[in-house]
C-alpha cells in the first residue's frame, strides 16, 4: 500500500466506505460504475489511465469478510467482482500475470467450470484465466499422461471420470471440476460487497 494512502487513512480514519462504483471484469479490466451504470446494472466504463490503474493495483486488498477493495486515500472503494479476485493472462516470460501486473507464483491447483472457465490457485491468489488465453492452457492439459482432446475434456467436465492435469512451467498441476456457483463459498470471497 502506498505511504500517502497510509497517511491519509491515519489523518481521516472515519471516511465512509464506497460500494458499487468500481468493478473488475472477467478480462481483468477495472471499470468505473457511475450512478447510471449502477441504476441500469451495466458494467461501467473501462478505466484506461495508466497512472490510475497502477494506483488501484498497488492499493488492492481484501477485508476480513472476503470483500475486495481499493484503498483510495482514506476511503475504501469496494470492488464488484465479475469472477475471481484476480484475473490472469499468459505472459511469455512470467507464465501467468494477474491484472495487477504481478506474476503468479507456481500454480498449486487448477479448476474448470462446466462453462469452460479455467481458474488457478497460486500462493493465496485465486485467478480466473482471461478467456482469450484459455486455449493456450487447454493445449497443455493431459489425461493419463497424454494430451487431452476437446471431446475427452468435455466428457470429463460432464462425468468427472479420469484425472486431468495441467503441465505448466515444468510442473504437473491437478485440475479439479468445479460446479458453477461454487466459487464464493468455496474460496471465501464476496463478488458483490454490501455495507
Amino acid at each position: 500500500m502506498d505511504d500517502i494512502v497510509k497517511q491519509a487513512m491515519a489523518k481521516w480514519p472515519n471516511v465512509p466506505h464506497c460500494y458499487g462504483w468500481l468493478a473488475l471484469d472477467a478480462r481483468g479490466g477495472w471499470r468505473m460504475r457511475d450512478e447510471q451504470a449502477q441504476h441500469d446494472n451495466l458494467p461501467g466504463e473501462r478505466l484506461v489511465n495508466a497512472a490510475l490503474l497502477a494506483f488501484i493495483n498497488r492499493n488492492y486488498a481484501v477485508d476480513e469478510r472476503g470483500c475486495w477493495y481499493f484503498q483510495n486515500g482514506p476511503q475504501r472503494v469496494y470492488v464488484n467482482l465479475e469472477t475471481t479476485p484476480y484475473v490472469a493472462r499468459t505472459d511469455p516470460s512470467a507464465g501467468l500475470v494477474a491484472q495487477t501486473g504481478d506474476a503468479l507464483a507456481p500454480l498449486a491447483k487448477a479448476y474448470m467450470t462446466p462453462a469452460g472457465a479455467l481458474i488457478v490457485a497460486a500462493a493465496g491468489k485465486l485467478a480466473q484465466v482471461d478467456d482469450r488465453d484459455v486455449a493456450q492452457l487447454l493445449a497443455a492439459m493431459e489425461m493419463a499422461g497424454a494430451p487431452v482432446g476437446d471431446d475427452a475434456l468435455m466428457a470429463w467436465l460432464e462425468t468427472g471420470a479420469g484425472e486431468v492435469a495441467l503441465r505448466w512451467q515444468d510442473a504437473r498441476v491437478a485440475v479439479e471440476r468445479l460446479p458453477d456457483g461454487d466459487l464464493e463459498a468455496r474460496f471465501g470471497f464476496v463478488t458483490l460487497p454490501q455495507p
